[in-house]
């Protein structure tokens, strides 16, 4: 039986169609998140950069794009970014997915951490990354703001 979607490496040729599932899958945080998330302002052209500066995995059926991940390699880590499935394929394993293609790509690569960022009003979303094992590391406070926006979590792979 054919697997529902596949998990494959992003391609340059993707950025129009991954600006807009960033954009479809962080719609329902506008106005619920300060700062406003940037996934709104994704551009064919920051894809393009972000691809560059590390990569991504896309999530795809039958040729349609609805899911992806960004990931940048740091000093001591693999940095996780911008996890995004569209609404209409949620609670699929997607996401799941998407996740351990960045873990193994951090194994291949030699970083035994992964992190991420979350929004410390999205509490959901902590939950969820600490049953797939991340742990709280530190605080950060996007520009502007005085009092910590998000946590960064971390996986000891």
């Amino acid at each position: 039986m054919p697997e529902p979607f596949r998990i494959r490496e992003a391609r340059a040729a993707d950025a129009a169609r991954i600006s807009q599932v960033l954009r479809g899958a962080f719609e329902e945080y506008r106005g619920r998140l300060d700062p406003p998330s940037s996934a709104h302002d994704k551009t064919e052209a920051l894809v393009r950069n972000e691809l560059v500066d590390g990569g991504a995995f896309v999530a795809e059926a039958e040729g349609v794009l609805f899911g992806c991940v960004f990931f940048h390699p740091k000093g001591d880590h693999l940095y996780l970014d911008r996890l995004a499935v569209l609404p209409s394929h949620r609670g699929q394993g997607v996401s799941l997915r998407l996740m351990e293609a960045v873990e193994s790509r951090a194994r291949e690569s030699g970083q035994m951490r992964v992190r991420l960022s979350v929004r410390i009003t999205l509490t959901s979303h902590h939950a969820w990354y600490a049953r797939q094992g991340y742990a709280f590391h530190s605080h950060g406070t996007h520009a502007g703001h005085v009092s910590p926006t998000f946590l960064v979590l971390e996986k000891v792979l």
